[in-house]
């Protein structure tokens, strides 16, 4: 297939995982350039990947006229100057999680994607596990029926991965929006836009100089009139079951699913229908590719995102479905703020 669609990765920690394109035969992906910091490291990811163009100017990726495709990978406070900065000059963009940190920005980015005619996506890995994709065909073929409640948590030690990112204690990284980002959006898929939320949030001081609060709890109301739950922690000690865990209680059945980095996932269902209603249980491999074990996931993604590029469809998670998810997180701090008084998502867009 002809390499015709060139991209441009900024941030090359789990933007080096893309490098897989350039070798994919089904794919018109074509890593072009990379952009980072230090300047001495892009040029050697450059050398080691044969990608010709390096910079640590992003201003400078952005403007070269044989890259079509802008790939963010930078701290998460970075996102929407180089999401904006790139739809101004008429590229694509795919951002990974969070979409930004702010609601206005994201507001301001769903306009200009409207605006501009590109294609703009997020890519939000939970989405693409193969244990939550098994739950969410479940819910779709109506084996579950309809939601009553759902849950979804995403727990992590960050203690082990700030040595290689100081930025998230320096900057700080806002982990609710860097983390509980994971669980929300898994809701969002499932169960749609929110209407109200109730939220608490704690410092840990596990996280040594982390200065916010880094656990939280956050309830939740949907449109439909469904409620729903999210644990997000990140100072804590590393706990004893899998990291990432969507659970969705139905009228004909409860699923689960898990995810953790480079573990084996696992989907388990209980259907009503069943007699003696056994635990039924698939397993699917660990994700071994990538940074942190979710190149697998991100794979998906790409073929998400190019098939919305090359065939005008809509990817999975655009602009205005990762605003869904940034409203309910901005509401959720609002809500922390002022002692878990319950706050209307906001939801004109």
């Amino acid at each position: 297939m002809k390499k015709d669609i060139g991209i441009g990765v900024i941030g090359i920690g789990m933007g080096l995982d893309l490098i897989y394109l350039n070798n994919t035969l089904d794919s018109r992906f074509e890593v072009r350039g990379l952009c980072g910091l230090p300047l001495e490291k892009v040029k050697d990811a450059g050398k080691k990947t044969g990608i010709d163009f390096t910079t640590d100017n992003y201003v400078d990726l952005i403007n070269k006229k044989n890259i079509d495709v802008i790939i963010v990978f930078s701290p998460d406070h970075l996102h929407s100057k180089h999401i904006i900065d790139a739809l101004n000059a008429e590229k694509h963009v795919l951002v990974t999680k969070p979409m930004v940190t702010d609601l206005g920005d994201a507001l301001k980015i769903m306009e200009l994607v409207e605006k501009k005619g590109l294609k703009f996506a997020v890519g939000e890995t939970c989405r693409f596990y193969t244990s939550f994709l098994s739950i969410k065909r479940m819910l779709d073929d109506g084996d579950l029926g309809d939601i009553v409640f759902s849950e979804a948590h995403y727990l992590h030690d960050l203690r082990e991965i700030i040595p290689r990112t100081p930025w998230r204690v320096q900057i700080p990284q806002d982990f609710m929006y860097g983390g509980c980002c994971h669980p929300v959006d898994s809701l969002v898929w499932f169960m749609g836009q929110a209407d109200e939320v109730q939220a608490f949030g704690v410092n840990s001081h596990v996280i040594e100089g982390y200065p916010i609060e880094d656990t939280y709890l956050i309830n939740l109301k949907f449109k439909s009139g469904k409620i729903a739950r999210v644990l997000g922690a990140y100072g804590i000690v590393k706990q004893p079951y899998p990291m990432m865990g969507l659970t969705i209680y139905g009228t004909k059945g409860t699923a689960t699913a898990d995810f953790t980095d480079f573990e084996p996932s696992k989907a388990k269902v209980v259907l009503d229908k069943i007699e003696h209603k056994p635990v039924m249980e698939m397993n699917f491999d660990a994700d071994m590719v990538g940074a942190y074990g979710q190149g697998d996931a991100m794979k998906r993604y790409m073929i998400d995102f190019e098939n919305a590029i090359v065939n005008d469809k809509k990817p999975l998670i655009d602009a205005k479905e990762g605003v869904k998810t940034i409203a309910i997180l901005s509401a959720a701090w609002e809500s922390i703020r002022n002692d878990g008084k319950t706050v209307k998502v906001y939801d004109n867009f």
